[in-house]
């Protein structure tokens, strides 16, 4: 009997820790959310402000919201609290667990020297004016990116091509020091955390396990590398061709671009004139609805078209968390912006579908970065797919039939061009940080003939690698953009099979069909960051991220 009460007091005792550490939790996260929410507000509004109208005030503020959002991030006394009450392991609520682990990883970010982050950033920002002002030298005259970049489309001239491609490699030696030493110094942050380096620190940072990571791009390497090799032999044999050269002499600047990056135009298919006169903002909320996405205050709060001092791209922003969800384009009657608005518009439906009242303000946002890109990706892709195309701009079957091919094979060979191009960068990125001493320049190109199959240029000894901006000033990123692909991919194939049932797999548009909005809402909407990506993606699906479906896409 005495054994029992002292366990029973043992269980109380632990319960009631339990409880204290719960209601201590939910103390700062009403504190930190009272806080944060009205400067997240205040700096989404200046940045929309700015951005189509150019008010350089209005960037002032949005500088100083985030600057004020990084001081309360940077309170070392409120982490030191969330630190114990992570470590004690007492809260049982999963929602609470759920927020705990993001604030805890929002502060962690920020608990570091003040004057190794300053430096970091007066040294970037150096670094991204370098980038924006070097100009490719070529034959005597300056040229810019998009130029190199048409040379490099229309040119058959081998020795022109050659030229225009090493002119722009130039950028390499005048930045290479710079993010070497940028590099070094984001890995000193990541040591003072406790990380062996950045990269993996980021990775952990947004939720990602970084073995996962590298377990998934080993599988999508494998089942894409013997259909790339195929398509490669085409495109060599098309290019041996094209600019009357043997096989064995193509180098990287005959395949149309500065990385190999996009596919080359294998397969030409005028698009634009099924969208010239039409109304993309029209056609964007008719199809959405059509789903059973509701649009209409998305599309209110708008502003889509061109204007002086707009900013010239397009993006979705989420004001406040609660339902003010806006996007930004500069709408012209092309494909190209047909593939934009549907792509936008997909983030916003997700910003929209988790700003909801059951979900708690730090847990309405995207179970990922990258599953929101997923979202935009799998209806962006509709503005090459001549089904929808038929179904909304009213070209024939006869037409429909006539592209169907060529749009497919499009579509495929960007996929997966651009699929090799990312294991590429993922794979330096990872080892660069690991070791930033290592001759970085053979390292990129062994990834590149390893992974993109291209012949390195005969004694080539250059930073090659420092000419990819992401990879100076936006790091350790851009494998998120290959992983919206792979959950595009799986969630067309759970739509086809489980909701539509069309078993058209290349050709499925969704269009008209309401449960497929349903489903989204239910299962990848509205759980915003509730659990764990790949939690949520294997709910949502029946299975975890995986490349399976995005190789029955384009492989099989």
């Amino acid at each position: 009997m005495k054994k029992l009460l002292l366990i029973t007091a043992a269980v109380a005792m632990l319960a009631s820790c339990g409880n204290k550490d719960e209601m201590k939790l939910q103390e700062i996260i009403t504190q930190t959310e009272n806080q944060v929410r009205p400067l997240n507000k205040e700096a989404a509004l200046a940045y929309w402000n700015g951005t189509i109208t150019g008010d350089a005030a209005e960037f002032e503020k949005y500088s100083q919201a985030n600057i004020a959002i990084t001081k309360i991030y940077s309170d070392s006394v409120t982490f030191a609290s969330l630190k114990e009450i992570k470590e004690n392991g007492n809260i049982k609520d999963p929602a609470l667990a759920r927020q705990l682990d993001i604030l805890y990883n929002a502060f962690l970010s920020n608990q570091v020297d003040t004057a190794l982050l300053n430096s970091i950033i007066m040294k970037s920002t150096a670094l991204e004016q370098k980038y924006a002002e070097f100009r490719a030298n070529y034959r005597g005259k300056t040229i810019s990116d998009n130029e190199v970049e048409k040379i490099l489309q229309s040119s058959r001239d081998n020795k022109e091509l050659e030229d225009v491609w090493k002119a722009h490699k130039e950028i390499g030696p005048f930045v290479a020091a710079d993010v070497i030493e940028i590099i070094k110094l984001r890995n000193q942050v990541a040591s003072s955390l406790g990380y062996d380096n950045f990269h993996t620190m980021s990775l952990e940072l947004s939720g990602q396990n970084p073995e996962e990571i590298s377990a998934l791009f080993d599988e999508l390497d494998s089942l894409t590398r013997g259909e790339f090799s195929s398509l490669k032999a085409d495109m060599d044999s098309s290019f041996s061709i094209r600019y009357n050269i043997p096989e064995e002499k193509l180098m990287p600047w005959h395949y149309q671009g500065r990385y190999f990056q996009e596919s080359p135009q294998l397969y030409p298919v005028d698009l634009d004139k099924y969208y010239k006169g039409k109304n993309l903002e029209q056609l964007t909320t008719d199809f959405y609805m059509g789903i059973g996405l509701d649009v209409s205050k998305i599309m209110a709060n708008s502003d889509l078209y061109e204007k002086e001092k707009k900013n010239q791209h397009a993006y979705c922003i989420d004001i406040d968390g609660d339902g003010d969800v806006r996007v930004l384009c500069n709408i012209s009657d092309n494909e190209s912006w047909m593939g934009t608005m549907l792509h936008e518009f997909g983030h916003a439906v997700y910003s929209q579908g988790h700003d909801i009242p059951e979900n708690p303000y730090f847990l309405r946002n995207a179970a990922h970065t990258f599953t929101t890109e997923a979202v935009a990706m799998i209806f962006g892709r509709l503005s090459r797919n001549p089904q929808w195309m038929m179904q909304n701009l009213g070209i024939t079957e006869e037409e429909k039939n006539l592209i169907a091919e060529d749009c497919f094979k499009s579509l495929k060979l960007q996929q997966l061009v651009f699929s090799r191009w990312v294991q590429v960068v993922y794979r330096f990125e990872k080892s660069m940080y690991a070791n930033p001493d290592q001759d970085l320049n053979k390292l990129w190109w062994d990834m590149v003939e390893q992974y993109q199959m291209l012949k390195r240029p005969e004694g080539r000894n250059s930073p090659d690698w420092a000419t990819k901006i992401h990879i100076a000033l936006y790091p350790c990123y851009y494998h998120n953009y290959q992983l919206g692909e792979l959950f595009a991919s799986q969630m067309h194939y759970y739509i086809v099979e489980n909701i539509t049932k069309s078993g058209d797999f290349r050709n499925e548009s969704y269009v008209g069909n309401k449960e497929v909005g349903t489903w989204m809402t239910k299962n990848v909407f509205n759980p915003g960051m509730r659990y764990e990506w790949n939690e949520m993606i294997e709910k949502a699906t029946g299975e975890k991220l995986t490349a399976r479906y995005f190789a029955r896409q384009f492989v099989d």
